[in-house]
């Protein structure tokens, strides 16, 4: 009787501040949000096998049994790499989906408009890599329903999936234009106006004159990706950026439609 009113005063004596109520609070969200993630797929049984297999290696620790404590220890160290191995897809859907939680989001200071430029360039640098010409146009301040009404009406997520499938040769909107607005498809298929730039070099193409021509007409930006040379351009306020890297159209989109620049060069 003792031994525990001791402990109760020991506990009453700890010292509980705000930062280890945050750190208890951070834990306890993580494993919610892992657990909400990894519900109904082939990961929840594989978590209980693990939790069996510990459970023996600690109860053979206890009971001093030698060769199956040792015997677990190495099933239990060489463990994560058969996970990982067995259960790539898995982890890779489980990481997107907890990517795509609004808390995650939040919690990272993801604007939309960060996660749009993260989807586009991801699908363009795919594009790219395939040969598949593309044109996405993102609206700014000044609309784009003049252009938006020579495509397809779509109204649909802007998402890497549905920009790499529109663009995918042998699809019915794989011509033409994407116009982007807010953080959604308005229409595909879309035909915009040709520059008439003279000094324009002949490497590029009918896409690349088309984003230009955008870009004179309005503040919208335009992304190019070559079919014929798999390389990424950008056309803002009458400018074209040539042949970028992933990491170069990434920052430059940041630059044009989080930071507000005008894309002008200086």
């Amino acid at each position: 009787m003792s031994a525990v009113l001791q402990l109760l005063r020991d506990v009453v004596q700890l010292e509980i501040g705000v930062r280890d109520l945050v750190d208890v609070l951070l834990v306890t969200v993580v494993f919610y949000l892992l657990l909400a993630a990894i519900r109904g797929t082939r990961a929840v049984p594989m978590l209980w096998g693990i939790l069996i297999l510990t459970g023996a290696y600690f109860a053979a620790r206890a009971l001093d049994l030698i060769t199956l404590s040792v015997i677990l220890s190495k099933a239990l160290f060489y463990l994560p790499f058969v996970v990982i191995v067995l259960f790539q897809h898995e982890i890779r859907r489980i990481l997107a989906a907890m990517g795509r939680n609004r808390v995650l989001r939040w919690a990272a200071a993801l604007s939309p408009q960060q996660v749009l430029v993260n989807d586009i360039v991801l699908a363009c640098d795919t594009l790219a890599a395939r040969r598949y010409g593309a044109l996405v146009v993102i609206e700014r301040d000044e609309g784009l329903r003049t252009f938006v009404e020579t495509g397809v009406p779509l109204d649909a997520q802007l998402s890497y999936d549905l920009l790499v499938n529109l663009f995918t040769p042998g699809t019915p909107l794989h011509d033409g234009a994407a116009i982007v607005q807010g953080t959604r498809i308005a229409a595909a298929g879309c035909f915009l106006p040709l520059s008439t730039r003279a000094d324009l070099s002949t490497v590029y193409g009918s896409r690349h004159r088309a984003a230009l021509g955008i870009s004179e007409e309005t503040n919208a930006v335009a992304v190019v990706v070559s079919e014929e040379r798999g390389a990424l351009s950008v056309a803002a306020a009458g400018h074209l950026h040539p042949d970028l890297e992933q990491r170069e159209l990434r920052d430059l989109l940041l630059d044009l439609l989080v930071f507000r620049r005008t894309g002008a060069p200086s």
